[in-house]
């Protein structure tokens, strides 16, 4: 039985300090890095060199969330760069099958990305090539805004795809997760939460993580066994 996870992302860290910021999220299980291009998305983050920094001082694995066009050429770069995990987009990406064989076949854990608006159904076959599939619950590009309620029943369709398939595929939701919205994420299926200002807007990320992982991990309790 697995734990839920919790991914904060720095895209709510101090980009002056980034190392002392990774310091102060020890205890996650990861560290969520968004990378944009102003192309996919409407924004301009981080690159290759900044994320291989990144990678050499972290003290917990990196997740990469690749918000970018042409996945199929960058996002092995990444895997390259020694990451726990790259995440492409399915939007993004000419061959998913081919790409995400790539990914492991480089040591990477394989990621796919569905905007809120992409319909799930299309991507099940899928589910024996990949180790995560990400449901944005906001539209990618920025931080801060809201979680997408409408985007339940697609992690709990999902969710259902997921275990009728035997797959180890975890779940994981990006967007608008806070104390007041990860039990709802967790009901409806998700077991890795990726929550930026909630961790990093807080006076103790320490406490915010243990607090946003207790609150999922109840909220998968009462619905049923924890995966």
């Amino acid at each position: 039985m697995s734990r839920c996870c919790i991914h904060p992302s720095i895209l709510s860290a101090d980009f002056v300090n980034l190392e002392a910021e990774l310091a102060r999220i020890g205890s996650a299980d990861a560290v969520h890095v968004d990378v944009m291009d102003n192309h996919f998305v409407p924004n301009l983050t981080l690159g290759l060199p900044v994320v291989e920094r990144i990678q050499a001082v972290s003290p917990i694995p990196l997740d990469a969330h690749l918000m970018i066009a042409d996945a199929d050429r960058w996002a092995p770069l990444y895997a390259d760069l020694g990451l726990a995990s790259v995440t492409f987009h399915a939007e993004a990406a000419m061959a998913p099958i081919k790409l995400a064989r790539e990914l492991r076949a480089r040591g990477s854990k394989a990621g796919m990305a569905l905007r809120p608006a992409t319909a799930v159904e299309p991507y099940l076959d899928l589910l024996g090539e990949i180790d995560m599939l990400l449901i944005m619950t906001v539209e990618p590009g920025f931080g801060g805004q809201a979680f997408l309620d409408v985007t339940l029943p697609k992690i709990r369709r999902a969710r259902a795809a997921v275990d009728g398939s035997g797959a180890k595929v975890a779940i994981q939701v990006d967007g608008g997760i806070s104390a007041s919205t990860i039990e709802r994420a967790a009901e409806a299926g998700a077991d890795v939460f990726v929550a930026g200002s909630a961790v990093y807007g807080a006076e103790d990320p320490a406490a915010a993580i243990a607090a946003l992982r207790a609150s999922a991990e109840a909220a998968l309790r009462a619905g049923g066994p924890v995966r």
